[in-house]
């Protein structure tokens, strides 16, 4: 089972026991808008911490699932420690916030595997890809339309980068230039490796239709 936690904001801690949806009468309380957020959080106020954490603790566990991380939940919230401890330095957008958790996300990961000297494995997506997944990308988009759970069964067939790419365009929500930014690549590396993953899993799903 993964530890209870509590995460630091400024001087105080928020409790993420879970990483799923927030609470239904979280639902019911008016949110604010990013930036609003992002200040409230920086000088300290627990509810906004606890709204950045909900906005993407779901994403960033079902990403560092789908990686074989040993205890997804536990290595969330050691990435979420990291972003409290350092959300005074950021100044961006949403955008720009999404990316900079998942670049931590991607680098506690890896740090993770070369600990444990063993390549990722490949479980079930956490999340609907067709919701999960940034629009307005015709691959991305083909993407979305298949089914989520052959999808995952056929994700462990691809080539680690490949997968990689593939897993912060859908679970991360990030444009290619953002997912570059977090695995050091080029976009037009990045929108390659996007390409040949997405042909693979369309050629693969196809034969097993046939």
């Amino acid at each position: 089972m993964p530890r209870q936690s509590g995460l630091r904001c400024g001087t105080r801690r928020v409790d993420t026991s879970a990483v799923d949806a927030p609470r239904q009468d979280e639902l019911r309380e008016p949110r604010h808008g990013f930036r609003v957020n992002l200040a409230l959080a920086q000088e300290g106020s627990p509810r906004a911490c606890r709204c950045l954490y909900e906005s993407l603790a779901g994403r960033v566990a079902g990403y560092l699932r789908l990686h074989g991380a040993r205890e997804p939940e536990d290595l969330t919230s050691e990435v979420f420690l990291r972003v409290f401890d350092h959300l005074r330095e950021f100044d961006g957008t949403e955008a720009g916030f999404r990316a900079w958790v998942f670049t931590i996300a991607h680098r506690l990961l890896i740090d993770e595997h070369r600990r444990a000297d063993r390549r990722p494995r490949t479980v079930e997506l956490s999340v609907s890809i067709g919701d999960a997944i940034a629009g307005g990308d015709a691959e991305a988009d083909a993407l979305a339309a298949l089914d989520d759970r052959r999808i995952a069964d056929v994700l462990g067939s691809l080539r680690p980068e490949q997968r990689d790419v593939i897993a912060l365009r859908v679970l991360g929500d990030l444009t290619a230039e953002q997912v570059a930014q977090v695995v050091g690549k080029s976009r037009g590396a990045v929108k390659a490796l996007q390409r040949r993953g997405i042909a693979a899993l369309r050629e693969r799903l196809d034969r097993e239709d046939s």
